[in-house]
């Protein structure tokens, strides 16, 4: 149970590093893409996967009300036999370029999920997203890695000093800024 209590206590730490102010930025970029009919596509490896997944799923259906508008929103790392086609032919690090490369029109958004920021095909994507125009969101771990870098908002949630290694501990404080995220565009739907 101690160790369970001291888990607790450093994942509250860590929430309270997070900048409110990059969140609300996010905020405003995608509920802006939400009112100007825009698509706003979303990726992850692993953990970040579930995670994009997920978010998809809690911005296409939960924020769904009778005449307001809808989220336009696209998991690049659901559509399995895609992804094993261009990992397979042309390598893992295309996996997300390629397909929104093919999808993305200018003023789109794109959202990066990864907890080290350094994930190649998440990085390569970011790079296809501003050839193309696209305005682009990352959700990154730890100090942000190159992800940081290659996108206009970047929330970073941060090792906690006492477990600088944490996988976990970062992907707990990604889940709550997507859940944050979420839950502030649909309470902004209802009260609108």
């Amino acid at each position: 149970m101690e160790y369970v209590q001291k888990y607790l206590d450093e994942a509250r730490g860590t929430l309270h590093n997070l900048s409110p102010s990059e969140i609300a930025r996010s905020i405003e970029i995608l509920t802006r893409a939400r009112a100007e009919g825009r698509r706003i596509f979303v990726m992850g490896n692993g953990g970040s996967a579930a995670m994009a997944s997920h978010f998809a799923c809690d911005l296409g259906k939960g924020t769904v009300q009778q005449g307001k508008p809808r989220f336009k929103i696209i998991s690049l790392n659901d559509n399995v036999p895609l992804l094993t086609a261009y990992a397979n032919d042309f390598g893992y690090e295309t996996v997300f370029a390629e397909p929104l490369a093919s999808l993305a029109e200018p003023g789109d958004v794109a959202m990066a999920i990864s907890s080290s920021g350094n994930s190649t095909n998440v990085l390569r994507a970011m790079d296809v997203a501003r050839e193309r125009g696209l305005t682009t969101i990352g959700i990154a771990g730890f100090d942000g890695g190159q992800l940081k870098g290659k996108v206009d908002v970047c929330v970073t949630v941060p090792a906690n000093p006492q477990h600088p290694d944490s996988m976990q501990i970062v992907e707990d404080g990604q889940w709550m800024v997507l859940h944050a995220i979420f839950v502030a565009i649909r309470s902004g739907l209802e009260m609108g």
